[in-house]
């Protein structure tokens, strides 16, 4: 079984908008990570992502970035509590792949793709799969409700 997952979503703005709101780390910091990003999403870079409610900033290892159109990058993967010394919790040895694809539709809105895939066929990978599956649907949500109305649906959520 390969374990993966696909979550989307329309958020009322143009794609060059809805691109610079993940590629921008000032941007994503106002709805997103909760702790700060740092450094631009460009092909080649590792920019770091910091969250109050996951403490730790952690590194993001950029792929590839074609504007307005896709950023794929490779982050730790999460198993839930995989109780390994040393590791951050829940993060397991290998990394999983994030691509975000951005497309335009026809009344002017931005349709916005999230795939993760790349987990281990293990019960602690599905678990891990479910939570960023949460996750990214919930990141969709605050990127919807920021550039459309200025407002941060995580401020205080996690406290």
């Amino acid at each position: 079984m390969e374990v993966n997952f696909r979550v989307s979503g329309r958020i009322a703005k143009p794609v060059e908008d809805v691109f610079e709101a993940l590629a921008d780390p000032e941007k994503l910091s106002q709805f997103f990570t909760t702790g700060g990003a740092k450094g631009r999403m460009e092909a080649g870079k590792t920019v770091m992502w910091d969250f109050h409610d996951f403490p730790g900033a952690f590194p993001v290892y950029v792929i590839e970035v074609v504007p307005n159109e896709k950023i794929v990058f490779e982050w730790a993967a999460y198993e839930g509590d995989s109780g390994k010394i040393g590791a951050k919790h829940g993060e397991a040895d290998y990394r999983t792949t994030v691509t975000f694809l951005f497309k335009p539709t026809d009344d002017g809105r931005t349709l916005v793709e999230i795939i993760e895939e790349g987990w281990r066929e293990t019960d602690g990978a599905l678990r891990g799969s479910y939570l960023n599956c949460e996750g990214w649907t919930g990141m969709l949500c605050a990127m919807k409700i920021w550039l459309e109305h200025g407002i941060n649906l995580r401020e205080g959520f996690y406290k």
